[in-house]
């Protein structure tokens, strides 16, 4: 285990070994209040189980990652599916870091305030992308609310390098909501990224429990804002369900995406990372998931919908990125909420602690630190 390193910020893990995040206070939240949720010694439904890892291109991708001294998503938020897509060669990058300074109660990811910047880090992410003859790539990141511009640097530079180094890849992000600065997002999407992704993760009611350094329209109208900047970017965004969210609250926020024109939608269940993240309050069916799939297609207009328990934000992403147009700005064209305090933002709130070891792991949150 790393040794953890005390900054006058917050904490940082040593080496590889992130540690877990633990939330304090109670880990239930308000929208549980009078539900049973699910106890984490539960065992999963029979379609939430998978292989473990450690197939021949696995050990090949995790050596290749370690030899350049970077981050995939796909360890640090425990992804269920990263067996079936390493061994496919393919892997969604986490720039900026392992430490994020947001603190999301669903989120794997280790929390706490980083101490450093990698500016050598868009060359050896090129480098990887072009030793893994790679024709999509995923790349995304912690969130750097320290940073001037959130990171957003980093990001173009990281595009603009695999566009030189392997110039048929086309090259997915999925950013942080780099609070609401639409300049910062501009920087990204001038580097021409072929999508640009950001998680809504829940639904209106549940954002300020479960994601409390976000917020639920900053989210929404920042997709809305990149249509205005460049349309023909395919934008996207993921939902977790099984968090507490209702149907009519579901359908709201497809109503509510659709209105900033987002062409793609993930849809997944929550795996709750260890004892001190929410609890799952149900297991979504897989034929619950087919019918949201149906419903986000025919009644609400998305250009497509990925929906499935083991769903995450870059699952199947080299084909959406092949076959899918981007469709048109939409009513929403405008950051909202950019100059209004998220509940992590202000003094004295204290809201997580970083604490090393993986206590109670049990794996799977949601491939996404960021976009959250």
């Amino acid at each position: 285990m790393a040794e953890a390193v005390k900054s006058p910020g917050g904490y940082h893990p040593g080496k590889k070994d992130t540690g877990v995040v633990k939330p304090k206070g109670s880990a239930r939240i308000r929208a549980h209040e009078g539900i049973e949720t699910v106890p984490i010694e539960e065992r999963k439904p029979r379609w939430l189980k998978v292989r473990s890892p450690g197939g021949r291109n696995y050990n090949r991708l995790r050596k290749l990652m370690r030899s350049q001294s970077l981050h995939t998503v796909c360890e640090e938020a425990s992804c269920p599916n990263i067996g079936e897509c390493w061994e496919a060669g393919t892997a969604t990058f986490m720039i900026l870091g392992d430490v994020c300074t947001r603190a999301c109660k669903y989120c794997a990811v280790a929390h706490g305030m980083p101490t450093e910047l990698d500016e050598d880090e868009p060359r050896r992410v090129a480098e990887t992308v072009e030793a893994m003859e790679l024709e999509h790539v995923v790349i995304t990141s912690v969130n750097r609310d320290e940073l001037p511009d959130g990171g957003a640097g980093i990001y173009a530079e990281t595009i603009r390098q695999v566009h030189a180094r392997v110039p048929g890849c086309s090259v997915e992000v999925l950013i942080p909501d780099f609070k609401g600065d639409e300049e910062a997002l501009k920087v990204v999407m001038d580097a021409g990224p072929a999508i640009l992704g950001h998680n809504l993760e829940t639904v209106d009611r549940l954002h300020p429990d479960v994601r409390p350094g976000g917020r639920y329209w900053r989210s929404i109208s920042f997709l809305g804002a990149a249509k205005g900047i460049d349309a023909s970017i395919l934008t996207k965004t993921g939902i977790i369900l099984g968090m507490g969210e209702r149907e009519d609250e579901l359908r709201q926020a497809m109503s509510d995406l659709r209105e900033a024109s987002v062409d793609i939608l993930t849809l997944g269940q929550y795996l709750r990372p260890s004892k001190d993240h929410i609890p799952v309050a149900r297991w979504v069916t897989p034929e619950e998931f087919r019918e949201w799939k149906r419903i986000g297609e025919e009644e609400y207009g998305f250009r497509h919908v990925e929906s499935g328990p083991l769903v995450r934000s870059s699952y199947h992403a080299k084909e959406q990125a092949r076959e899918l147009e981007a469709g048109g700005p939409g009513a929403i064209r405008e950051v909202m909420e950019a100059d209004i305090p998220a509940p992590a933002e202000v003094p004295g709130l204290n809201l997580v602690q970083l604490e090393m070891g993986r206590n109670g792991t049990q794996g799977g949150a949601d491939s996404d630190p960021t976009g959250e």
